[in-house]
């Protein structure tokens, strides 16, 4: 790949600055020669502290980060790194939000003629590279954007573009997408960043999503995916009709996946989950939605005896294993329900019996 460095003032930057993303026409500059988000490139993500840190930047004339553009063509370019950078530049030229200089909160407009010479005439410093696409890409996984690094679904969508992937992210990646619209009750982490379109790429890869992204690359459409997204979301509605905070970021397409088939009523399901949600032993309450499905403790992380419960019961047995009868040491014992927690037991120290651990472990099945 081949390298220059050159200069580019803000001024260059941001003529025929236009941003047509949700349309799918994308973002340009430069004259309509800059290219600001090719496919492999992610949604703008700086919040108002990192994009009025960038023109705090540029007012104070101290040096921004270098950025890099790709040619694509006789005198027409793709940024390969900057985005966030220059799109806080062009939308705060051209208008789009407020920011405080020497004590003065003004917009781009508002500005000195000298205040916005003094904008317009900052130099940034570009690298222009010429390369081939998997070059490109290769260069893009290794600088990746300073201090504000892809998560691992961005740099998929960045190796794997193509038209399958533009139509997932229209569904599943952007502020406000039908995605969210549908299923933001039971979702965990922003569309923007690709928490939902990872989340459920692994559910219908079972874990696969780059040999899943591979084999669709060259799709002309999502829809596969996004019916499988429906479907899981329809089944959690059925099934589940309280609608609690618990039920964010259950791994629903995983449990749509192995029980989808399995006769549930969501009448019982409702009076159980009700039941489970009082019971103060149970540290996971997002875990009751599996257990009600198959019955599995494990998910509950039941809560346990704590050391003073386990001292006050050690003295009352005078370190006699309830089972053996013989003497331990406390570190050589451990707390047990008299009465099984599936079977009402609480924890509590009336409900705590202390067995050494060979006993315990028996009694267990462990």
């Amino acid at each position: 790949m081949r390298i220059d460095l050159t200069q580019v003032t803000i001024g260059e930057l941001v003529e025929g600055y236009a941003d047509n993303s949700a349309t799918e026409e994308g973002i340009v500059g430069y004259g309509g020669r800059l290219n600001i988000r090719p496919k492999y490139q992610r949604e703008f993500v700086y919040d108002a502290k990192k994009r009025n840190a960038v023109m705090d930047t540029v007012w104070k004339g101290f040096p921004l980060n270098v950025m890099y553009w790709v040619k694509a063509g006789d005198d027409h370019f793709e940024l390969l790194d900057g985005q966030q950078r220059t799109i806080s530049i062009c939308q705060f030229v051209w208008g789009e939000y407020l920011m405080t200089f020497d004590g003065m909160l003004t917009n781009f407009d508002g500005l000195s003629a000298e205040g916005k010479k003094r904008i317009l005439d900052y130099p940034l410093q570009v690298y222009i590279c010429e390369g081939t696409e998997d070059e490109q890409i290769d260069w893009f996984q290794i600088i990746n954007i300073a201090g504000e690094r892809l998560t691992d679904q961005e740099m998929l969508n960045a190796i794997y573009n193509g038209p399958w992937i533009t139509q997932a992210k229209r569904r599943f990646s952007k502020t406000g997408c039908v995605a969210y619209q549908l299923g933001s009750d039971y979702m965990d982490g922003k569309p923007i960043r690709q928490a939902y379109l990872e989340t459920v790429l692994k559910w219908i890869s079972k874990g696969n999503i780059k040999e899943y992204m591979i084999q669709h690359r060259y799709d002309e459409d999502c829809d596969e995916l996004w019916q499988y997204y429906q479907n899981v979301i329809r089944w959690v509605q059925m099934h589940f009709t309280e609608k609690r905070k618990e039920m964010k970021g259950v791994q629903w397409g995983e449990m749509y996946n192995k029980h989808r088939d399995d006769p549930y009523k969501e009448s019982e399901l409702r009076a159980r989950v009700r039941e489970l949600m009082k019971d103060s032993d149970l540290k996971n309450k997002s875990g009751i939605y599996w257990y009600v499905m198959d019955g599995d403790e494990r998910h509950l992380d039941i809560r346990a005896f704590d050391n003073n419960m386990k001292r006050e019961v050690y003295e009352r047995q005078n370190g006699i294993c309830a089972i053996c009868g013989n003497h331990f040491e406390i570190e050589q014992m451990e707390a047990d329900h008299i009465k099984p927690w599936c079977d009402g037991g609480h924890t509590v120290a009336a409900n705590c019996q202390m067995l050494c651990r060979d006993c315990n472990r028996r009694k267990s099945g462990k």
